[in-house]
């Protein structure tokens, strides 16, 4: 629904906009990105078990409240995770369970997030984060 429903809060780019700018950014920083997305919780958790990946970014979307497999397979990751949210979740009273297994959170900035997660992952790659 990115793109189509609650524009207001959410912005105009739909999913695939949104992935197609975060392909080319990541590419412009020298990194590869691998983009999953689902609306099955325990779908997710499986995909971050079985990733062999450096770092992580995570929009959590509606599972930003999470209490099951989500949050136990970020617990098991021993690499920098970062949430990233288009919108600013507490502004509308949600606190998310997902901000205190990661390194960074950046919300409220609409597509700009992402790139700000996607420096992150290079400053936190140099130590100096």
């Amino acid at each position: 629904q990115r793109g189509k429903a609650d524009v207001e809060i959410f912005g105009p780019e739909t999913l695939e906009e949104i992935n197609a700018r975060v392909e080319n950014d990541a590419d412009g920083l020298g990194l590869a990105v691998e983009i999953r997305q689902s609306n099955d919780e325990a779908e997710v958790a499986a995909w971050i078990d079985a990733a062999d990946v450096d770092a992580l970014i995570i929009n959590p979307s509606g599972f930003t409240t999470a209490e099951g497999p989500l949050i136990d397979a970020l617990r098991r990751l021993s690499l920098p995770v970062f949430e990233v949210h288009a919108s600013n979740p507490s502004a509308r009273g949600v606190r998310s369970t997902i901000t205190p297994l990661c390194k960074g959170a950046v919300c409220g900035f609409g597509y700009d997030g992402y790139r700000l997660a996607l420096g992150g992952l290079l400053v936190g790659a140099t130590g100096t984060a």
